[in-house]
């Protein structure tokens, strides 16, 4: 909650309208922030095409919509995208409230290279995908920022350690900014075998040039 800046609290007491990921966590926030609940409509993956189209309507009515995740910033590996582009070529306006962003978050204290990074966000499922991913950008000369979920963070680093190597220095950061933060960064097999087994929450994975050592 000490993430949640002034301006947000000031923005979000004052709109009758806000789109959420999950509005039973959006009630919470509320509750939290000891605001009064705005109407909260429900705007995650799954409905995301067809709540644009309601959003907008409600927009050209001349109300504010706030749009919030769960964790993390809108549109960056979360819903939100669609409704901005929407925004965009109608004219408009939309205007964010800095918040934690979890690579930059991550990167910032990873001790890993920080004068350029790409993030790619979640990686495809199949470990063969993952592996392509990884030799096409084996000699990358920048850091690789991506995002993983519980269930797959170890097969993920498996064929990370497959593809580019054991040595390869890489961060694993885990719920950042919450209460189980964990930030663990050296050589990839090192960093497996500490996180085996603690796989709860979300990962952000960092992997740094080829050349590059700790």
């Amino acid at each position: 909650m000490g993430d949640v800046s002034s301006r947000a609290k000031s923005i979000l007491g004052n709109c009758r309208w806000v789109a959420c990921e999950d509005t039973r966590e959006g009630a919470k926030l509320f509750s939290l922030m000891e605001i009064e609940c705005p109407q909260l409509l429900s705007y995650h993956d799954q409905n995301e095409q067809r709540q644009t189209s309601k959003l907008i309507d409600i927009l050209l009515a001349g109300n504010d919509v706030s749009l919030i995740s769960d964790a993390g910033m809108p549109c960056i590996s979360d819903p939100g995208f669609r409704v901005v582009r929407e925004c965009r070529r109608l004219g408009i306006p939309v205007t964010a409230i800095p918040g934690p962003v979890a690579f930059t978050t991550a990167l910032s204290i990873s001790g890993l290279p920080s004068n350029g990074c790409l993030f790619v966000g979640f990686l495809p499922p199949k470990t063969s995908a993952r592996c392509a991913f990884f030799q096409k950008y084996a000699d990358f000369e920048y850091t690789l920022a991506c995002y993983e979920s519980c269930h797959r963070i170890e097969k993920f680093l498996n064929d990370l350690i497959a593809t580019l190597g054991p040595d390869r220095v890489i961060c694993v950061a885990r719920e950042l900014t919450k209460i189980h933060e964990t930030v663990t960064s050296g050589p990839a097999s090192s960093v497996l075998s500490i996180i085996a087994g603690k796989n709860k929450g979300e990962f952000v994975v960092l992997i740094s040039p080829k050349t590059f050592q700790l």
